[in-house]
């Protein structure tokens, strides 16, 4: 197993920043949970003896498992961001086992204005388990609160629509 170091969450988000989460392994009892949350039965997830002969040779996380939990892994900072606007491009290049430990590497693109408080910061994230594999890519939209905007002060325009 590798190591991986964890940044801070940042005071603002420039393109070209990049950061490393911390890890996660990737429990039965997770996927278990996982599929009685969702319905999600797929044996590939579910049933041993069926997983144990196809293409994986054993039971998998659920691709949405993983990016659920990559969301926890990224070290937000509550102050500033004030909501997962989107996710696309979501892709699983490889199956994640039980047992094995996934990160987030996640660099900065972008950001635009939506006014004077708030920017949309588009990050591409990039899940890893522990061999340094890449199991899933992601393109994330953040609702990014300005470091001069006091949360307080603009708590009520948190709720207003952002255009598409």
């Amino acid at each position: 197993m590798t190591s991986t170091k964890v940044d801070a969450p940042a005071a603002a988000m420039s393109p070209g920043e990049r950061t490393v989460s911390r890890g996660r392994t990737i429990t039965e009892a997770d996927v278990t949970q996982f599929a009685a949350l969702t319905g999600d039965m797929h044996p590939q997830h579910t049933d041993a003896v069926w997983a144990a002969g196809s293409r994986f040779g054993g039971r998998i996380a659920h691709g949405m498992l993983v990016l659920s939990y990559a969301v926890g892994l990224v070290d937000f900072d509550p102050e500033r961001v004030v909501a997962l606007r989107g996710l696309s491009r979501a892709t699983f290049k490889a199956p994640v086992a039980l047992g094995d430990t996934i990160h987030v590497e996640s660099t900065v693109d972008g950001s635009e204005p939506v006014d004077d408080a708030y920017a949309l910061v588009t990050c591409r994230w990039r899940v890893l388990n522990q061999h340094g594999r890449l199991v899933a890519a992601v393109r994330v939209e953040i609702l990014w609160r300005h470091a001069d905007v006091p949360a307080a002060a603009s708590a009520a325009d948190d709720f207003r629509p952002l255009p598409l």
